[in-house]
């Protein structure tokens, strides 16, 4: 059974990332229904530095779980500002709260304009619902 939390206060990718503005930097972080289909998370590997300039669509890090290895993609451009690195030992706070514990990294926006072409709650909410999930 699919898990269908989506919440209304960010935005989402068609690879099952969100993405929040907090404070002009983008927050990023993978959905409940990815967090879902992954099972449970063994391994957040972030391969991305505070001050390391991602591309939107490029890869920024892996998540590995007991069903699969799986890239995470930059929904935005910009320079990275943070690094949850409480996930390198705690990667299950992923499984326990993807949407605010689990976040993974925050990007300042090179062009903010950028998150507004992203999915927004309604649209991904329709996607699930339509992929035959």
């Amino acid at each position: 059974m699919a898990n269908h939390d989506v919440r209304s206060d960010r935005k989402y990718t068609k690879d099952h990332e969100w993405a929040r503005e907090e404070n002009g930097n983008i927050r990023i972080g993978i959905t409940a229904y990815a967090v879902d289909q992954l099972g449970d998370i063994t391994l957040v590997n972030l391969d991305v530095k505070k001050g390391e300039r991602l591309t939107a669509g490029k890869a920024f890090g892996t998540i590995e779980s007991v069903k699969t290895l799986s890239d995470l993609f930059a929904p935005v451009s910009g320079v990275v500002k943070h690094v949850n690195e409480n996930l390198e030992k705690n990667p299950e706070k992923v499984n326990e709260d993807c949407y605010e514990q689990g976040w993974m990294i925050e990007i300042e926006p090179s062009d903010p304009s950028e998150l507004g072409g992203l999915l927004d709650s309604a649209a991904y909410t329709s996607l699930l619902n339509t992929a035959g999930h």
